[in-house]
């Protein structure tokens, strides 16, 4: 059975939605269930759950409430209830296409190695326009991923994100739970939990493919679009790896201040690159994300228990 979680926080105005995009798949309703964990939401989350459950009582829908705060230990949460052998997380302003289930079912059939998997993410600008600083080099900044149309592997550092992502639930055993001083808690932009995790499943040799037939598109509300949104999530960012590495060892967090000096290399490169081809916001975003990076790296922070 495949377990679909969704964690989510204060986000009513897109989640009712998200959860009608799933019933709409063209897959048997016995072989999925939803796990709807609401991390202390203050809005009209829980209405809006119970409202889904009344319209769709065929469905196996299970609603918790996680209270200890933040999005770890919201999915953490969803993992412990859920009682599938695949586990799918989607946000809760992402929606999937009509094939999601059948096509994620049948590549986990075609490959059996994949212990992990990550799908195509495409951006839904609510103001119908991309950002004009929007490149290759910044579709991640709004959750975006197209690896193309091929299944490929995740490589070297690159993983899934969060918006679309799943295991089998094996690999919990062996690797253990997100990590809860990572990641974001109510409007903080702290991540990082997705990527430690991935890592240590790469370091048990667990295979982590990229299936491009699963795909979901997510909602990308004006204000993640700001120069202040981009600003806060670099500095989250920089904090977040900063904890991470320091977890591991000094040394690492070492390695990541010297792989900073290199990123800041090919920012500058590029940022020339776009102002010679007059894309000056292109090139501008990358500094500002760049130095919000590297001041998050080298804040002062304490240990994150995401309360």
């Amino acid at each position: 059975m495949i377990s679909i979680i969704i964690c989510t926080y204060n986000r009513d105005k897109y989640l009712y939605d998200a959860l009608k995009h799933i019933v709409a798949n063209d897959f048997p309703v016995g072989e999925y269930e939803i796990v709807l964990v609401n991390n202390n939401s203050t809005d009209c989350t829980e209405q809006d759950c119970k409202r889904f459950a009344n319209a769709f009582p065929e469905v196996n829908f299970r609603y918790f409430i996680e209270t200890k705060q933040g999005l770890s230990h919201a999915r953490n949460r969803g993992i412990k209830e859920s009682e599938g052998d695949v586990l799918v997380f989607l946000d809760d302003d992402s929606f999937i296409k009509p094939d999601y289930l059948s096509c994620l079912k049948r590549n986990l059939d075609n490959h059996p190695e994949a212990m992990a998997f990550g799908g195509k993410i495409t951006p839904l600008f609510e103001t119908g326009e991309e950002p004009e600083w929007l490149s290759k080099w910044t579709y991640s900044w709004v959750s975006a991923i197209d690896k193309g149309n091929e299944v490929v592997l995740f490589e070297g550092n690159s993983y899934p994100i969060g918006a679309n992502m799943g295991f089998r639930k094996e690999c919990i055993d062996v690797c253990g739970y997100f990590n809860t001083e990572l990641g974001r808690s109510k409007k903080n932009l702290l991540g990082g939990e997705e990527k430690d995790i991935f890592n240590r499943l790469k370091e048990k040799g667990f295979k982590i493919l990229y299936f491009p037939d699963i795909e979901v598109e997510h909602v990308i509300p004006p204000h993640r679009t700001t120069e202040d949104y981009i600003k806060r999530m670099g500095q989250g960012i920089g904090i977040s790896e900063k904890l991470r590495t320091l977890k591991i060892s000094k040394s690492q967090y070492l390695k990541r201040l010297c792989l900073e000096l290199v990123k800041w290399g090919g920012s500058v490169i590029l940022f020339i690159k776009f102002v010679l081809c007059g894309n000056y916001a292109k090139g501008s975003k990358l500094l500002l994300f760049r130095w919000n990076v590297t001041k998050g790296l080298l804040a002062q922070v304490e240990k994150q228990n995401g309360d």
